[in-house]
């Protein structure tokens, strides 16, 4: 019997062939592609002729083809439409996945290999791009315990096995948490709230099988309803299981699985020979230490707090002349910054909405690719793992470079969030692979036969995503490894950082943002007051993130903790954090941090990428033109094209002729007193 995941695809593209794809065969094909893999290690180990380029480090660019396919496949699945069996894969998948990664890594005769290449490295006349894959190789092994011996190579593969059981864990916890939960609205309770809002939670109840509407733990639900209910009892139950999640007590609560994480992060780092976990993590990102890190982020937290106190003010007053008394709480933030948005700017949410319809927003985000990068869209009509997705085949010039995929409507079987993943990576080493991209986003879907509308946030997302999808899409390198997305964790957002901008181009606007019933344009003074308005709430915002931020770090910085919470308020009260802010993800749901080692100490990536992005965008303003040919033409050339073929800030130095300073960041977030 036929397995439609290890089978070659004869379809088009090359795309999985989900109508064919089922659940039952995901095992047996994890189980031959991991044979394949493991013979492949033996033959390269055990290779009788002696070490070359080519017969070692193409050759385990190569080993995991198979492994790689399936994965593929199933992660992106997993991610974005979980179930019970895909979950329980999960589970089993993850610490073979370790122990596999152990191996080879650990594998005494293939490290061997690898490093007399790297000790021959200036005799070998490697391409650039080839000498940066070997650094990047050997390097990966050392860091993963290659030279270590005896009692700590076993300790730190039981470490490294444990750690993949416990991510996995915490993320199958806080999906059902959010899975979970919902809230019952009476038709009274509906009262003060927009259309779009009373839609989303009509919708919302339809698909958790109840007869009226509900408020889920959905961002893209949960977030209006904090933003319009004029029911303060109803936002502060809403609002405590938002922070809550994780945080329940039972079988899904992670208080305990984060502690376990942090102090085997702890070990690990001590058994390679590092003094901290933050130290041994940032050694290979553009930060180098956990000083650099912190510098920046107090850099930025002073006036962002202070900008965060000083609306904090001006939103208690408000809520004092409403007649309520006491503290501004954090499930008020939302309600009264939403009335003094409308106030300052005379913006209205549920006005501003149906001008930013999801389909239109696509269309402007693929106009500025054609415009910037000369790339085309064509829809096409190929199965996909659910019904909400969409693709598209990328061209440029005629010439197939993507097949683009979008994942954008929030639903129980999702985890939360938004992402950009790849089921096949660009790489030539095989052949010309061009990559099979996918943005997941969480919007509200809309009632059948109603259009998809946007929050101004929403689309900003979209925007982001898709820069990192173009960061994918147009990468031309020869190695899988360093294709792509393959970069430095606080490069990595520097593309969709910076494709946010063009969001804000008021041309795009003027085109693309149309009224849903009316087709009219966005009036141009609501544009402008729209535009005038994109640093309102950057206190709260900055706050919210570099709070996560420093927690993140402190905890990896030193011993771990023994109380996670109390260690968490600890540096929370030490920084003043304003009362009616919380961290934008507390340590129980912190996904980011404990779910994988993705972004652990790496939290603060998106800010130092925002100081390049910041900058980055002021080479095309420099000439009064956002789409500037040769400008466009050097991005891709020095950073869209090149994924981690070169150092980062090589790289980024290329592009604009130097690295920046935090300058741009604080201007552009509204947080230098000349940039009101």
């Amino acid at each position: 019997m036929t397995n439609a995941l290890t089978e070659d695809w004869a379809t088009e593209f090359d795309l999985p062939p989900f109508d064919r794809i089922e659940d039952g065969q995901f095992r047996p094909a994890f189980d031959e592609a991991m044979e394949q893999s493991r013979a492949a290690i033996k033959a390269i180990a055990e290779n009788p002729e002696p070490p070359t380029f080519a017969n070692t480090i193409e050759a385990l660019e190569l080993a995991d083809r198979l492994l790689n396919k399936v994965l593929g496949v199933f992660y992106n699945m997993a991610g974005a439409d979980s179930n019970a069996a895909r979950e329980a894969l999960m589970r089993d998948f993850s610490p073979a996945l370790a122990a596999y990664s152990s191996e080879v890594s650990m594998n005494r005769q293939l490290f061997a290999r690898v490093d007399a290449l790297w000790q021959q490295r200036e005799t070998l006349k490697l391409t650039p791009e080839q000498a940066r894959l070997l650094m990047l190789t050997r390097r990966g092994f050392v860091r993963s315990g290659a030279e270590l011996e005896g009692a700590d190579r076993e300790r730190l593969a039981e470490i490294t096995a444990r750690l993949a059981v416990l991510g996995t864990q915490f993320t199958q916890n806080l999906l059902a948490d959010e899975r979970s939960w919902f809230m019952p609205l009476a038709e009274g309770d509906l009262e003060g709230l927009p259309d779009f809002v009373t839609a989303s939670a009509r919708a919302a109840g339809e698909e958790k099988g109840q007869d009226g509407p509900v408020v889920t733990l959905s961002r893209s639900l949960i977030t209006p309803f904090l933003q319009f209910s004029p029911r303060r009892d109803l936002r502060e139950k809403a609002y405590r299981a938002w922070v809550a999640r994780g945080e329940n007590g039972g079988e899904t609560d992670n208080r305990g699985i984060a502690t376990e994480i942090l102090k085997l992060r702890e070990e690990r780092a001590g058994l390679l020979g590092y003094g901290s976990f933050a130290a041994f993590k940032l050694e290979t990102e553009m930060a180098k230490t956990p000083a650099a890190v912190r510098d920046l982020l107090m850099q930025v937290w002073q006036p962002a707090k202070a900008q965060a106190e000083a609306d904090a003010a001006k939103l208690a007053q408000m809520m004092h002349e409403h007649g309520v008394n006491g503290d501004l709480e954090p499930w008020d933030w939302h309600y009264y910054a939403e009335k003094q948005r409308a106030a300052e700017h005379d913006l209205d949410e549920a006005a501003l909405k149906p001008y930013l319809q999801l389909d239109r927003m696509i269309e402007a985000a693929f106009t500025c690719a054609n415009r910037l990068f000369g790339l085309e869209f064509r829809k096409l009509d190929v199965p996909l793992y659910h019904a909400d997705c969409r693709a598209w085949e990328v061209t440029r010039n005629g010439r197939h470079l993507a097949v683009f995929i979008g994942d954008y409507f929030a639903r129980g079987s999702k985890r939360s969030g938004a992402w950009c993943s790849a089921i096949r990576d660009q790489q030539k080493l095989a052949g010309d692979i061009r990559p099979v991209v996918v943005n997941v986003c969480n919007f509200a879907k809309p009632p059948k036969g109603k259009p998809a509308l946007l929050s101004y946030d929403d689309a900003r997302t979209l925007f982001h995503e898709f820069g990192h999808a173009l960061h994918q899409m147009l990468s031309d390198v020869t190695y899988s490894s360093v294709s792509g997305t393959s970069v430095a964790r606080d490069f990595v957002e520097l593309p969709s950082q910076l494709y946010e901008h063009w969001l804000e181009v008021p041309a795009v606007l003027q085109e693309f943002a149309t009224h849903a019933e009316t087709g009219e344009p966005m009036p141009q003074d609501m544009l402008d007051r729209l535009l005038a308005a994109k640093n309102f709430g950057q206190g709260f915002a900055t706050v919210e993130y570099v709070a996560s931020a420093l927690v993140d770090l402190d905890f990896h910085s030193g011993k771990a903790p023994e109380d996670i919470m109390a260690r968490q308020k600890e540096v929370l009260d030490g920084l003043g954090l304003p009362h009616a802010i919380a961290m934008r993800h507390a340590t129980p749901h912190f996904a980011h941090v404990f779910a994988g080692d993705g972004y652990s100490s790496g939290y603060y990536s998106y800010m130092w990428s925002e100081v390049m992005d910041a900058d980055a965008f002021e080479a095309f303003l420099e000439q009064d033109d956002a789409f500037h040919d040769e400008t466009a033409a050097s991005l891709e050339r020095n950073i869209l094209s090149v994924g981690g073929s070169a150092d980062p800030a090589e790289l980024y130095t290329a592009f604009r002729g130097r690295m920046p300073g935090p300058e741009a960041l604080l201007k552009g977030r509204g947080l230098v007193p000349d940039a009101a």
